[in-house]
């Protein structure tokens, strides 16, 4: 068995205590070079015998640490039917625990948040403002309101966005659907939009941002350097994707991206060639093969798609944008270099040092179901292989099939978290109409250092919105703790870093939201730091 040792760093003063505690981590499943698939006891599934639209969004998920026993839980959104809490007991086990029994979940996240040390679960859906599920310290969860937040929101995110210590929340609808289900209530009622939560003392007052919005993804962090918090509504349609910047106390439009996708389906933000700047990706549909056999399933999308008047000054394209910054803190878009301008039928698709060798890989999970969409296909079907991409030092992505990783099961909602404890990162999928899975990683080679942060006596407790930078003789990794990425789905607080086998640990440095550092210099191999402030 390995040593982990978990060392506690104080803020200012620099120094690192005497050991607090040691714990043990298992060995490492036995090195394949591939990912190996379990079967969740967890089914997405929908109300009536197919389909239909907006029904075929599926639900997210979240993966976060519910017990404060080490172990990272998993929570699955669900539909037509019960939520569903895995409770880790190690070695990728878990205990199902059934809540929310109406289900009709879209984003799921887990944040603390009220500030008593214990992450709650919070979930949008359909129709309803955001559900906050009080976490009770004993594996029970309360249901209560959140005060103040009283608009139906489809997906959402947190952040510290004013920096005094607690976390505000943004809301933002997809009001297509909300037409659809709530018909002249939503038509003539006063609509939802996007809307910024400000927290004041645990009640969260809001501020509209925009009166319409078809959001599947936002995105909350500083994108641009500025030191400013910088938000992206991802829409889906033709209507454009939104953004504003923080700036002084207020939210200020902005146009940060020079081209976006047309209809938004996911973010992330990595820093891809370990610059310490990040890198932003927003996924679309568009098929990743041309054979006719592709084509011939994707025709009535195609159809439809080429009916589209992007007309001159518009943004949007109809296929994958990853954005990176130039000298002059402008952004491009490099997607066709990387290789990622389309990946099929894309929803949640996220960064991840899968092979632990320093630079992030990127997952994409893809699949399609629709009765209205896809009449000539059986069961109403879109059937596409999820894709994984290895980076090549940080240059581009090269597709890796021989991964595993090509599931064909309509994934929709996927977070990736190191599950078992052995250092490297597992990937959960939450499945449209299929059980939920877990791909376990087994790849071979590389070596990692994970980092949980805390604040005593602070309402956000869990560091939201820290940034973190590892030098090391390999280079710099820079990662930041965030509630949501991808499609729907809420990431770990524990921040993993991976890199070569051979690479020596200079330090590691956190930056909280307030913009005090805090440094550690002192490592041991295999561990989890736990670095509290």
């Amino acid at each position: 068995m390995r040593q982990m040792i978990v060392v506690l760093q104080l803020g200012l003063l620099f120094f690192i205590l005497p050991v607090i505690y040691a714990a043990t981590l298992p060995d490492s499943a036995e090195c394949t070079n591939i990912f190996i698939e379990h079967i969740l006891p967890h089914t997405t599934t929908t109300s009536g015998d197919f389909v239909r639209f907006y029904e075929s969004n599926g639900s997210g998920l979240a993966v976060n640490d519910l017990n404060n026993d080490g172990l990272l839980d998993v929570v699955l959104g669900n539909l037509n039917g019960a939520n569903t809490v895995l409770w880790n007991e190690g070695a990728l086990n878990f205990r199902a625990q059934e809540f929310a029994p109406t289900g009709h979940t879209r984003t799921v996240s887990i944040v603390d948040v009220d500030g008593d040390g214990w992450l709650d679960i919070v979930l949008t859906t359909q129709l309803a403002a955001p559900s906050y599920w009080h976490n009770n310290g004993d594996e029970t969860f309360t249901f209560n309101a959140l005060p103040g937040v009283n608009r139906p929101a489809y997906t959402l995110n947190w952040a510290d966005v004013d920096t005094d210590d607690d976390l505000d929340l943004v809301t933002a609808s997809y009001d297509v659907e909300l037409m659809q289900l709530m018909r002249d209530s939503f038509l003539f009622g006063d609509g939802a939009g996007v809307i910024y939560y400000e927290n004041q003392n645990g009640v969260f007052v809001p501020t509209r941002l925009a009166d319409e919005s078809q959001a599947l993804a936002i995105w909350l962090s500083d994108l641009n350097g500025d030191g400013n918090i910088d938000l992206v509504i991802g829409n889906d349609f033709s209507f454009p994707d939104q953004s504003w910047s923080y700036i002084n106390g207020l939210w200020q439009e902005t146009n940060l991206f020079p081209v976006t996708t047309y209809s938004t389906m996911s973010f992330d933000a990595g820093d891809l060639d370990n610059d310490g700047t990040l890198e932003f990706f927003a996924a679309d549909m568009h098929p990743y093969d041309d054979d006719p056999e592709t084509l011939r399933a994707w025709q009535p999308v195609l159809d439809n798609l080429a009916r589209v008047p992007l007309l001159p000054g518009n943004r949007q394209v109809l296929e994958n944008v990853l954005l990176q910054r130039t000298a002059e803190s402008d952004f491009q878009d490099v997607a066709l270099d990387f290789g990622v301008t389309a990946t099929g039928w894309s929803w949640s698709s996220k960064f991840g040092d899968l092979d632990n060798d320093g630079y992030l890989d990127l997952y994409v999970v893809n699949g399609m179901i629709a009765q209205e969409l896809f009449e000539q296909l059986p069961n109403y079907e879109l059937v596409e292989a999820n894709q994984a991409f290895r980076s090549e030092n940080g240059a581009r992505f090269i597709p890796v099939p021989e991964w595993g990783l090509g599931s064909t099961r309509s994934g929709r909602g996927m977070s990736m978290a190191d599950l078992d404890n052995d250092g490297d990162l597992d990937i959960v999928v939450n499945n449209l109409m299929t059980p939920a899975q877990l791909f376990e990683n087994a790849l071979c080679g590389g070596s990692s250092l994970q980092v949980d942060l805390r604040q005593q006596d602070a309402p956000n407790r869990f560091g939201l919105g820290a940034v973190l930078m590892l030098y090391t003789s390999s280079g710099t990794y820079t990662r930041d703790v965030r509630a949501i990425s991808g499609y729907l789905s809420g990431d770990p607080t524990r921040i993993h870093f991976g890199f070569p086998n051979d690479s020596e640990l200079y330090r590691l440095e956190v930056r909280w939201t307030d913009g005090v550092i805090s440094t550690i210099d002192s490592f041991d191999s295999q561990r989890i730091l736990t670095v509290t402030r």
